[in-house]
């Protein structure tokens, strides 16, 4: 299996807005395809997907975006950038991890982590980071462990943990880095109290070339069956996740059937390739 991964952010009528704003803010950031319900746009190879979703759900910091600029003056523009109408959850400064880092929210609610580096030590520009909060806080390993055993290709590329006199429980996951396929993840522990956890606001996509892929992500992944919806699930640490074929986007970009495509998976939960095709 050849999955591509991305992450959908959900927004209340904003998402071509946003979609620009992001086009402003990093280089090489151009969008790529749009339709009153979806934006795409792609940046330094990562995909990203925005969604006209409504007001039900709103982004927090329980998913964060890892972004490595290789230049102090890079993190400092992307800050400022980011900064406008948004606000800070770290502030800009040194820390052991780098020599140039901070969290800041952005004006539509989406979390960035800035850090100045080599994108080579990552692989990537930009990084999903699960924060494992509340209930869930103590669960990152397993986590980890259950994602690279479900994708196919995937690795631990490491898990670092806390340790005695750190400020949180001791064997909790302070940072850990995995791939899914060709993607990288990031993932910690907050024991710390937080109002937030993981919800539909930022959920990642699953491209399938066919049924068989489908039907195996939806049995592995899915956990909540009343959350299964027009091809989105829950898993068993709340994270949500869009299993969809891959000529998803081709079938809604054509206007001539696109109308009926969108009448065909509301009334799914699971994607069938073959109805959306024959729609």
């Amino acid at each position: 299996m050849k999955n591509q991964i991305y992450p959908c952010l959900w927004f209340d009528g904003k998402a071509k807005e946003a979609a620009e704003f992001y086009c402003s803010v990093f280089a090489e950031t151009a969008i790529t395809a749009e339709n009153p319900m979806v934006v795409t746009f792609e940046s330094d190879g990562q995909k990203f997907m925005l969604l006209n979703g409504g007001p039900q759900f709103a982004i927090n910091p329980s998913v964060s975006f890892f972004v490595v600029c290789e230049t102090a003056g890079e993190v400092d523009k992307t800050w400022e950038s980011l900064l406008d109408g948004g606000s800070v959850l770290m502030p800009l400064d040194k820390y052991e991890w780098s020599e140039k880092y901070g969290w800041v929210q952005d004006k539509f609610g989406v979390n960035w982590q800035l850090s100045f580096g080599k994108i080579q030590d990552v692989g990537q520009k930009f990084t999903p980071t699960l924060m494992f909060t509340n209930a869930l806080a103590g669960k990152a390993e397993q986590a980890v462990l259950f994602y690279t055993g479900v994708f196919a290709n995937s690795s631990v590329r490491g898990i670092l943990k806390y340790a005695a006199g750190d400020q949180d429980i001791e064997g909790n996951v302070k940072h850990a880095q995995f791939n899914l396929g060709k993607q990288v993840f990031m993932a910690m522990d907050s024991s710390w109290p937080h109002e937030f956890g993981f919800n539909e606001a930022v959920s990642f996509v699953v491209e399938c070339e066919t049924q068989e892929e489908i039907d195996y992500f939806w049995e592995k992944l899915s956990a909540v069956p009343e959350a299964e919806q027009c091809g989105w699930l829950k898993d068993q640490f709340g994270v949500s996740w869009q299993i969809v074929p891959a000529i998803l986007e081709k079938l809604m970009s054509d206007p001539s059937r696109s109308q009926r495509v969108i009448d065909a998976f509301l009334q799914m939960r699971k994607f069938d390739i073959e109805k959306l095709v024959n729609a």
